[in-house]
């Protein structure tokens, strides 16, 4: 079957931008080889202290990397995904190779076009309760990329979780450095990566249950607390090697996707997986044998700003 081309990589490219990254830090590349595809981490986009491990970069490779995937189905172009294809390249990350070409499900349809209007909600939600069946759905979608997915339901398990989520969030504010290297990725112009000022969550107050970034001193309107009881997800895989975590990514984003599409807006929350304390913490409360890897908010919205993208030939290599 014929390889790959730059048509393809352009479309390839210009859906795994939209996936989300931590800080917005963009830390993608993305390369036509012998007629594949490659992703590649940019190790000039990896947060020196925030993700010291590198976690943060194959989250967001992988959530590139499912993007990618369903940007060339659409287009009767599938892809078979081999993660890191050849350890002599850390930072190779994934491989589409392409596959026999058929017509694309609705379901790949559906969520390719959920791919634009996907973006981090930071801002609080409705009262409105996430239906059972939209529940189903999103549990499904993480099942589907080999990764699990924990709905906290009720305030036992939810109080739980703040309580962890809300020591680590005390934890990363105590670290200067951490909350420098915060403070470069948020931008009150044009900037074309990191967080926009105007896409921050109000600034946090001491009822908030759950932490919240501290990207802007805006105040919240009278009124406009936070939902007393969000519906809170654990996304989390089997393993915890570099793969494993590029697994979690395409799940992640397929989470996302699902949620886009059902109508419900997501913002993440990283803090607990970011403490390694605070990490094992939540996996003995869940009593999973599996390894955390990012923890999602879920609900309705309205619309709130998105964070921008570089230009697709910006992540190119030639």
């Amino acid at each position: 079957m014929a390889g790959y081309d730059r048509e393809d990589l352009l479309r390839a490219a210009s859906a795994g931008i939209r996936a989300p990254s931590l800080h917005n830090t963009q830390p993608w590349l993305f390369r036509l080889r012998e007629g594949t595809i490659e992703i590649l981490a940019d190790p000039s986009r990896r947060l020196a202290v925030a993700d010291r491990a590198g976690w943060a970069v194959r989250l967001a490779c992988g959530a590139a990397t499912h993007n990618a995937r369903l940007a060339l189905a659409t287009a009767g172009r599938p892809a078979e995904v081999t993660l890191r294809p050849d350890r002599t390249q850390p930072d190779l990350m994934a491989r589409l190779t392409p596959a026999l070409s058929r017509r694309p499900t609705y379901a790949e349809s559906d969520l390719y076009a959920a791919i634009p209007r996907r973006h981090s909600h930071r801002a609080p939600f409705w009262p409105d309760p996430v239906p059972a069946e939209t529940r189903r759905r999103l549990l499904d979608a993480a099942r589907a990329e080999n990764a699990w997915l924990d709905l906290l339901v009720g305030m036992v398990p939810l109080a739980g979780f703040a309580e962890i989520a809300q020591s680590a969030d005390r934890v990363l504010r105590r670290d200067a450095r951490y909350q420098l290297e915060m403070a470069g990725w948020t931008h009150a112009d044009t900037a074309l990566d990191g967080i926009p000022v105007a896409a921050g969550a109000p600034t946090p107050e001491p009822q908030d249950l759950l932490p919240q970034r501290s990207f802007t001193e805006r105040h919240r309107s009278p009124g406009r607390d936070y939902e007393p009881e969000p519906l809170v997800a654990v996304l989390g895989s089997a393993g915890d090697g570099p793969a494993d975590q590029l697994q979690a990514g395409q799940a992640l984003q397929r989470v996302l996707l699902t949620a886009t599409d059902s109508g419900l807006a997501a913002s993440m929350i990283s803090q607990p997986i970011e403490v390694p304390a605070a990490r094992e913490q939540l996996r003995r409360s869940l009593s999973r044998s599996g390894f955390p890897q990012l923890a999602l908010r879920v609900g309705y919205g309205h619309p709130t700003p998105s964070t921008p993208r570089r230009p697709v030939t910006d992540v190119l290599i030639t």
